[in-house]
């Protein structure tokens, strides 16, 4: 049996040690914000934070992390509100979003070490591919959330992080026709 605290959870997982993380953080804790992408360790789609660094998930074998602290997307903010995720709206980062999880997790461990990264700081820290190439909105997003994590500052561009998707969904009025005249 492999332990270690995932989100502030303790969890112990009667996996294979050899188990990647990925997948015991996907089936075993139904954690399913990190994503499978390459497999290879390479795409950074299953980046998550083991004892504050960023890991590729895919790459790490549970068993090598026995009493490690492991931060997904879901325990970044229990409410969105963690000033990535809303930048990252307000700069409108999202197409896909397949890689977006990967991308926060290895900006959250950037704005970590360093307040105010440089254009170079985050190019050399944010190895994570995006197939839809919004590489430009990324680097705003990191920007704009290290000011607002430096002031204290909101951004108020993004919407509310209380607001559940499927709640918001359902707060969408259908559209009827125009009344005819």
């Amino acid at each position: 049996m492999t332990s270690f605290t995932v989100n502030g959870e303790p969890i112990h997982y009667r996996m294979d040690p050899e188990t990647p993380l990925l997948w015991a953080l996907r089936d075993a804790s139904n954690l399913t914000g990190t994503k499978y992408g390459c497999g290879a360790g390479q795409c950074g789609a299953c980046t998550v934070h083991v004892d504050g660094v960023p890991r590729r998930s895919c790459q790490v074998p549970i068993g090598a992390i026995e009493g490690a602290f492991v931060t997904t997307i879901e325990g970044l903010s229990n409410d969105r509100g963690h000033p990535l995720q809303q930048a990252w709206v307000a700069e409108g980062v999202p197409q896909c979003g397949y890689c977006q999880s990967g991308m926060i997790m290895a900006a959250a461990a950037l704005l970590a070490r360093t307040q105010s990264p440089s254009d170079a700081q985050i190019d050399e820290a944010i190895t994570n591919l995006c197939r839809c190439g919004t590489y430009p909105r990324i680097r705003r997003a990191i920007q704009r959330a290290a000011g607002a994590m430096r002031t204290g500052g909101a951004l108020t561009a993004a919407p509310p992080p209380h607001i559940d998707p499927e709640d918001a969904a359902a707060a969408v009025p259908a559209l009827s026709p125009p009344p005819r005249r």
